[in-house]
């Protein structure tokens, strides 16, 4: 694609680029844990300034970080059959309109959270604003297979800064929602990479089934799944949550594991992607399984 062209094309670019840049799908799930975390934060409803607010600086940051991956994957997408027609290496946007859109998302998230919520929820999304955009994205993506882990640290993150945004300060049970979020991030990407391994390959992204193999990542896969449902056993055991999320997290945890042990052991090809599909629907009723049991009277919660 000549130049003029490619200015023709950013000229002419809509509010569905824009909208794409964002990463509407992934944003809305990281939306949900963090209005859970706010949710959970209170023992009824907890303030609406942190409610409305505190969701809305953090929705806005997440989509500020997921433009910022598109400008600095541009390259790379353009590489890989699934993402080379994003806004950036198909054209239709520019890169300085993509880096001017999520500048106005991040400063506009920055303000929101220090006016209307609180220094602490600011500072830590904007911290992991800038793990997820520049360190997972500039440098973990290419430097170590162990990159969805590390950087998975980020996208754990929201259901502890809703948390904060109505205490103020970092709760255990916060934490809990985070290593939920982070042990549930590797077996939910490595399905997905083995399914995309020849592009990731292509495009020299050093993810597990590259280099270390399928079978190696089919094996992490079901030891993380293992992990997984260890951990979401936790809010019960810790009194965080009652009988309510325990059944849920029973029902969900065994098609999770189902799905890994297949995966490990048979060789369907749809089967990796039929595992990344479900562990999103998974997360999401996993946390809405965790706010019905809080708002259920004590005896059934």
């Amino acid at each position: 694609m000549s130049q003029s062209d490619a200015r023709t094309l950013a000229a002419s670019a809509s509010w569905r680029d824009y909208l794409e840049l964002t990463k509407p799908r992934v944003v809305a799930l990281i939306v949900l844990t963090a209005v859970v975390g706010t949710l959970l934060a209170a023992p009824g409803l907890p303030p609406l300034d942190a409610l409305i607010f505190g969701n809305l600086g953090i929705a806005l940051a997440a989509a500020s970080a997921a433009a910022i991956n598109h400008l600095l994957d541009r390259r790379i997408d353009a590489r890989m059959a699934r993402t080379r027609r994003r806004p950036l290496p198909s054209g239709h946007l520019a890169p300085v309109q993509a880096l001017a859109f999520a500048l106005l998302l991040g400063v506009a998230s920055m303000v929101i959270l220090v006016a209307f919520v609180n220094l602490l929820t600011a500072a830590l999304t904007f911290a992991s604003l800038i793990v997820y955009a520049v360190v997972y994205t500039v440098w973990l993506k290419r430097a170590t297979p162990q990159n969805i882990v590390i950087g998975g640290a980020a996208g754990a993150a929201p259901p502890v800064l809703g948390w904060i945004a109505v205490t103020n300060h970092v709760d255990p049970h916060a934490l809990l929602l985070f290593l939920i979020i982070f042990t549930w991030t590797p077996p939910h990407f490595w399905a997905l990479a083995i399914a995309r391994r020849r592009d990731y390959a292509r495009a020299d992204i050093p993810m597990l089934p590259v280099t270390h193999g399928v079978e190696f990542t089919r094996l992490h896969v079901l030891l993380y799944s293992v992990m997984l449902c260890l951990v979401t056993l936790l809010p019960y055991m810790t009194g965080m949550s009652g009988l309510a999320y325990l059944l849920a997290a029973l029902v969900l945890n065994a098609r999770f594991l189902w799905l890994a042990i297949a995966l490990k052991l048979a060789r369907r090809e749809e089967l990796p992607m039929r595992m990344f599909r479900f562990s999103i629907t998974y997360l999401m009723w996993l946390f809405l399984a965790l706010l019905l049991d809080h708002y259920l009277p004590s005896t059934l919660g």
